[in-house]
């Protein structure tokens, strides 16, 4: 085996066990609260929602909804 087969062949491997290794790990919460209870807090308001609408053969449409 040449050396251009053993690199692919370790780049393969890499990104197989940077994919596996982000499947099991645990994700850790990110939630902005200051009290550390991990709950969402409500003091921000909420902003506009975007509705992108498409459809093959139509005019894409973009919607945007105050709330």
């Amino acid at each position: 085996m040449d050396w251009q087969k053993i690199v692919a062949l370790m780049i393969v491997a890499v990104t197989a066990a940077l994919f596996i290794r982000a499947r099991f790990m645990r994700r850790k919460a990110k939630f902005p609260c200051d009290s550390g209870c991990g709950c969402a807090s409500n003091t921000a308001a909420p902003g506009p929602s975007v509705v992108y609408h498409a459809r093959k053969g139509e005019r894409p449409e973009i919607i945007v909804k105050m709330r």
